[in-house]
């Protein structure tokens, strides 16, 4: 086993290809969607009736959801605000990629023809001390591993 196993899940990078090169919009609190689901269709057999047959039929990815400290002057919220406000979506692709102590990828997600569906903010409370949180939803198409 390298010095590597098991990786923490606190170091990590998302990369926007096409949207902002700036290091803001690479870091987030967390990331949370990165999993796959293969629906099945049931078929029942003529005389079987102790079970039905499953079959693969498709994969399914759930909404990549993105959270960090709100941040102004951000391409990335732009890029969002774009398809909220404007409703033009121009679908991107993008990388999360967990990196080691080194800074060096040990794991990279490639998620393929993002696009944003929700854009929140936190609760605004004024009797609370907290970091403000913008939280980005990204509809896909599916990932693959590097």
């Amino acid at each position: 086993m390298g010095t590597d196993y098991p990786p923490v899940s606190f170091h990590f990078l998302v990369e926007f290809n096409g949207i902002s090169s700036q290091n803001k919009d690479a870091q987030f609190q967390s990331v949370m969607g990165l999993s796959v689901d293969i629906e099945t269709e049931e078929f029942a057999e003529g005389g079987e009736n102790r079970f039905k047959h499953k079959f693969p039929v498709r994969s399914k990815f759930p909404n990549l959801v993105l959270k960090r400290g709100m941040v102004t002057d951000s391409e990335l919220i732009k890029w969002c605000r774009n398809a909220i406000e404007s409703f033009q979506f121009e679908p991107v692709d993008l990388t999360v990629k967990l990196l080691n102590e080194k800074h060096e990828p040990i794991i990279t997600w490639n998620v393929v023809h993002a696009y944003p569906v929700k854009w929140d903010v936190a609760e605004l409370n004024a009797e609370e001390s907290k970091v403000m949180i913008e939280t980005i939803e990204l509809a896909y198409n599916y990932f693959t591993l590097v």
